[in-house]
């Protein structure tokens, strides 16, 4: 199997189950689906989890079946429960600028985003802040602009947590494969720490590097014992 294509393929399936937390939505990700979904990265999906769901929303979209700002409803990513929990509904004026307000001064740290979540409009929304508020913002595109760097802030510090725990912490065969297959994110937003991200990240590739076989072993050992197709 193509290296490269491997990677683009998990880069793309990464982009197809986060569509949720992506500014721009499937607009934005079909873009990238269409571009980079050459017949080797095609071929190396047809052997991810989900993966052959993504082939089929890419095929639709190249022919013309599904338009390039949406996705057919029976081949979205978890069952389609991320797109229903949150209906984009119009906020009150006052809790609208008070979340504008919030954005505006929103800084890119770890600080920034604890006073951003403490807000009670963001509050409001639960553990699903992230998608609802981007729902809320629709038809306001300097707003989602703004959003983007919210999102961009809060996925860089929930890598960098996730990184450090797998770094101190003993983990399952399951999180390792997941851990893998993020890689692509962790090389994405780690790098933006300066030299302890880096410093981080060479760790990560070191510690996936290392559990590769037993990885594929366990994957393996797991189809040959079960012909459940998990999402």
């Amino acid at each position: 199997m193509n290296a490269k294509a491997s990677i683009i393929a998990q880069k793309l399936l990464n982009l197809y189950r986060q569509e949720h937390v992506i500014v721009g939505g499937w607009a934005a990700v079909n873009q990238v689906f269409v571009a980079e979904a050459s017949a080797d990265v095609i071929a190396a999906l047809r052997d991810l989890p989900t993966g052959r769901m993504l082939v089929r929303h890419i095929e639709n979209l190249r022919n013309g079946t599904t338009a390039m700002d949406s996705i057919e409803r029976d081949l979205l990513p978890y069952g389609g429960a991320m797109s229903d929990s949150i209906v984009a509904t119009q906020l009150p004026p006052d809790q609208f600028r008070e979340l504008e307000s919030a954005i505006l001064a929103f800084t890119p740290d770890e600080a920034g985003l604890n006073t951003l979540a403490a807000n009670p409009v963001i509050q409001s929304y639960g553990d699903e802040w992230p998608t609802a508020v981007r729902a809320a913002l629709a038809g306001r595109p300097e707003m989602q602009s703004r959003w983007a760097i919210v999102m961009q802030t809060y996925q860089a510090y929930k890598l960098w947590n996730t990184a450090n725990d797998v770094m101190k912490n003993p983990i399952s065969d399951r999180t390792r494969a997941q851990l893998q297959s993020d890689m692509p994110e962790y090389e994405t937003y780690l790098p933006m720490f300066g030299d302890a991200g880096s410093e981080l990240l060479a760790k990560l590739r070191t510690f996936v590097s290392s559990i590769k076989p037993a990885t594929n072993q366990a994957t393996e050992s797991a189809a040959a014992s079960s012909s459940v197709d998990v999402l």
